[in-house]
């Protein structure tokens, strides 16, 4: 197996637009959570989301272009740009990179989501004369983000989306490793995009009882762990990781951010939208990336939690790690209490953040959690209301999905 590491990355959320102001704003405690802009939530239960802020497709797409493509595209595209010049790879100049050996694996639980619903919507408050948008089925299906990136860079590996709801992305991320690992590419773009918040996706939502209804504290709402808590907070964005072959890094003098070491996906085979009180795809997930990087689990300084803020999904997540950590005291955060949940892109930029956390020694901590859940089970180690400096060698990044998905993966600092 060769060894795979984090060269490139790349950020569009709700704390900022460039990897650095995203990062800075984590490390900080703010909270990217306002009021909705993108429709009129006045009769919505929720009228909140964590959006996305001052984003200008133009900084990436010909203007002309923009109209091809659905905003979870839009947000692929300037967060995979993004990566590939972090990366320094210039894949127009450089002999060296070969394009056939470099792929694309992207993820998104909902695609083209807001496109669907626009084409739709006009076609029935029309007088029923079938008048589409051309781009219309290209805007939205899940796969179109992975190969625009692949079109525009002109990448002939392996190239597909991954879609498993929320682990959709951190799903995309341990495919790429695998792909990597296995002498099957040498370069791989990863990461995932969502563009949810539109009117179906908070109204299906708030009528399954998974929205926070917190309007008079918005910025308040995504409160994990805590008794109070009352349901997610909304997300959209994109993150990006370049994953690469070790030798392949080295040899072109590629910086290197930390080491990708493992990844476990289980399933919990328990409810459509429910996880189990015990934990035990949270517990399965764990195990097989703890296995696959062969370590044990007293290595891991850090986990970044699922924690959406959900009662049961926060409960049975901390139940499954106390079953595999026992007693040791690795520090857990949730940082969706930032950047609200980003469903299918939740993975990519939690790995951003584990990744960084790696490189600056630095565990952000999870805000507005005032009182913990009495049903948490006892030892566990919460990271609260402030980052800590302190050494981070080993990240372990949670993602669960509706369906019963489990995908973990696991991070490492890189010593050659």
């Amino acid at each position: 197996m060769k060894r795979v590491v984090v060269t490139g990355l790349g950020a569009v959320t709700p704390l900022g637009n460039t990897v650095q102001e995203f990062w800075d704003n984590i490390v900080a405690g703010k909270s990217g959570v306002s009021a909705i802009t993108k429709f009129d939530a006045s009769k919505f239960k929720t009228n909140f989301a964590a959006e996305v802020k001052d984003f200008d497709p133009e900084a990436y797409i010909d203007k002309k272009e923009i109209k091809k493509y659905d905003l979870f595209t839009q947000y692929a595209i300037a967060a995979s740009d993004q990566a590939i010049k972090d990366s320094g790879i210039d894949f127009e100049n450089m002999p060296e990179v070969d394009r056939y050996e470099v792929g694309v694996v992207w993820g998104s639980g909902n695609g083209g989501i807001m496109t669907f619903e626009q084409q739709v919507r006009d076609f029935y408050l029309g007088d029923g004369t079938p008048r589409f948008n051309p781009y219309f089925i290209p805007k939205m299906i899940v796969d179109i983000a992975a190969g625009v990136i692949s079109i525009r860079n002109k990448l002939h590996g392996p190239n597909y989306a991954t879609v498993s709801a929320c682990a959709s992305s951190n799903t995309a991320i341990i495919n790429a490793f695998d792909t990597i690992r296995m002498g099957k590419a040498t370069i791989m773009v990863a990461g995932g995009s969502e563009a949810g918040v539109t009117a179906p996706s908070i109204g299906g939502f708030n009528a399954a009882q998974a929205l926070s209804k917190n309007n008079e504290d918005p910025q308040g709402a995504s409160r994990p762990f805590d008794k109070n808590r009352d349901g997610f907070v909304m997300g959209e964005g994109a993150g990006a990781l370049i994953l690469e072959e070790l030798e392949h890094a080295k040899k072109r003098g590629a910086h290197i951010y930390a080491e990708l070491v493992g990844g476990g996906m289980a399933a919990d085979a328990y409810h459509l939208t429910g996880t189990p009180p015990d934990g035990l795809g949270a517990s399965l997930g764990i195990s097989k990336a703890l296995k696959d990087a062969g370590i044990s689990a007293d290595k891991i300084d850090y986990i970044n939690a699922h924690a959406t803020s959900t009662g049961l999904g926060d409960i049975g997540e901390l139940n499954g790690i106390k079953k595999v950590f026992g007693d040791h005291p690795v520090a857990i955060s949730a940082t969706k209490s930032m950047t609200g949940h980003l469903l299918g892109a939740a993975g990519a930029i939690e790995s951003v953040i584990s990744v960084l956390s790696i490189k600056n020694d630095i565990i952000p901590a999870t805000i507005n959690t005032q009182e913990l859940d009495p049903e948490i089970p006892e030892g566990l180690n919460f990271i609260l209301g402030k980052s800590v400096h302190q050494p981070v060698n080993y990240v372990l990044n949670n993602t669960f999905g509706f369906g019963g998905h489990t995908a973990t993966s696991i991070f490492k600092k890189y010593t050659d």
